[in-house]
């Protein structure tokens, strides 16, 4: 660049003492722009105040060669070079070599309160030398509070709480409390779902790359309400009737039960159609069937506006099941669901041996009265909102964005390489999520396709971590 400037002043016959002044002024002009294109280019993580002690256990690669010959071969892991994680505060998680990366996708829609929370780690450790396992047959308060402080939270009747260990367990147990209550066996589900890998729950899955080939049966999957993909676009309304075809015609006309997210969070971050819930549980409840909400990934105010997902569309289920958040990265899971309902258990013996566990529980208390304390839900509001506006921004700027959707800390941004066909863009999404890790911004991946970024990051999420996300995010599709 200064050469070219040199040359046209040159030719403009200065005088070489005048020749070289204005050299070096464009020279410090071009050095200026420069640095100030470095900052765009290299966006820099917000400043933090904590380093992590030195690690000295094995490397990345020692760990990925005894994961490969002692570990399930069915486990994945992102990234060319897999990332060994060795620390975790707040909102940012640090590498073998301490080096702090922006977590964006809270191991998956479940760090809430932040990781190694003092709270939360509190909770956990005086309950441990207190007492770290005995049983659900004895008394214990700390299970006796949690069910008390969860039950608090829900809307009705909903007041009667089963604990389980995670998300695909409590799945299973709604689906048979549903099955035991209406004697019937229909379950309604809907495409592009995920409910878990266990018998119930695979089948009412609905996506073939996480259903392996066993027989499921008595499971019907519904027309998606996918504002983006879905032939309705935002109506609600007309997704839902395909629920009461399905009644009509795929079954007797009575069904045991009808399962959603409210925000399909494996599917790739697809928030349901204005006005769906509420058509579709009118159909299901008329014929007999209870509603059961997955909150598993949009419960605990993640979506910002509200404290379940299922509350954004007006509606009260009859059994909501959760787990993730619950516990901020503790195994733990629960059913909710009314006294009424919650009586067909006592028919036999249904039991969890660790379902319930004291230092679960005391986990999940804590995890409760941090969200309420930092007031985490309306951070997931505040910061969820503008992060979305941001990234929308982004979708104006690259061709390469075809959607951005969701709320509050639960956001999708779907990849394509035609916006008309919406052709997913795989390969593309694979390329700048590796990108953004080495600028140092984690993030999740998802859908059907395998082309959306899930953003699901801890509540305490800044917007200064929004906007270096964006940055990194706007750099990386750039060089796409």
């Amino acid at each position: 660049m200064t050469g070219f400037i040199a040359r046209r002043v040159f030719r403009a016959g200065s005088a070489p003492a005048l020749f070289w002044q204005r050299q070096r002024c464009f020279s410090q002009l071009a050095e200026k722009v420069y640095q100030k294109n470095d900052a765009v280019l290299t966006p820099e993580l917000p400043p933090f105040d904590y380093s992590p002690p030195p690690y000295t256990g094995p490397t990345a690669a020692e760990i990925l060669a005894k994961r490969k010959e002692y570990l399930s071969p069915s486990l994945l892991h992102f990234y060319k070079s897999p990332l060994n994680v060795v620390d975790g505060r707040r909102q940012y998680l640090f590498d073998e070599n301490g080096r702090r990366y922006l977590d964006a996708f809270g191991g998956i829609a479940t760090v809430c309160c932040g990781h190694c929370h003092p709270d939360v780690v509190d909770a956990i450790v005086n309950q441990t030398k207190r007492l770290q396992h005995s049983t659900v047959l004895y008394l214990n308060n700390a299970i006796a509070d949690f069910a008390e402080a969860l039950a608090s939270k829900f809307p009705g009747n909903l007041k009667v709480v089963f604990f389980t260990n995670s998300g695909t367990e409590a799945n299973e147990l709604a689906i048979l409390i549903a099955k035991l209550y209406t004697g019937c066996h229909d379950i309604i589900s809907l495409r592009n779902s995920y409910h878990g890998n266990a018998a119930a729950t695979m089948g009412a899955t609905a996506q073939s790359i996480w259903k392996f080939n066993v027989v499921q049966t008595g499971v019907h999957h519904v027309v998606n309400p996918d504002p983006y993909r879905g032939v309705f676009g935002s109506d609600g309304e007309k997704y839902a009737r395909d629920v009461q075809d399905v009644i009509n015609f795929g079954t007797s006309g009575n069904v045991a039960a009808f399962i959603s997210e409210a925000i399909q969070g494996v599917g790739g971050i697809v928030e349901l159609a204005p006005g769906y819930l509420p058509a579709a549980y009118e159909s299901v409840k008329k014929a007999g069937g209870l509603c059961i909400a997955d909150e598993v990934q949009s419960g605990f105010g993640r979506t910002g506006s509200h404290f379940w997902g299922f509350e954004t569309q007006g509606v009260v289920p009859d059994i909501v099941t959760m787990a993730k958040g619950i516990g901020n990265g503790i195994p733990l899971g629960a059913v909710v669901t009314t006294p009424e309902i919650a009586e067909v258990l006592t028919r036999r013996s249904y039991f969890n041996t660790f379902g319930g566990n004291p230092v679960c529980t005391a986990a999940g208390l804590a995890v409760l009265k941090v969200i309420e304390k930092e007031k985490l839900q309306e951070n997931a509001f505040v910061v969820g909102t503008y992060l979305k506006e941001k990234l929308s921004a982004l979708k104006d700027k690259h061709e390469l964005i075809g959607d951005v959707r969701g709320r509050g800390m639960m956001l999708g941004v779907e990849l394509v390489t035609d916006r008309q066909l919406k052709t997913p863009a795989k390969a593309e999404i694979l390329h700048v999520m590796d990108q953004m890790k080495e600028l140092g911004v984690l993030i999740g991946k998802g859908g059907y396709y395998g082309n959306v970024f899930r953003i699901t990051p801890p509540l305490c999420f800044t917007k200064q971590d929004a906007d270096f996300l964006v940055d990194a995010m706007d750099l990386t599709i750039s060089r796409v």
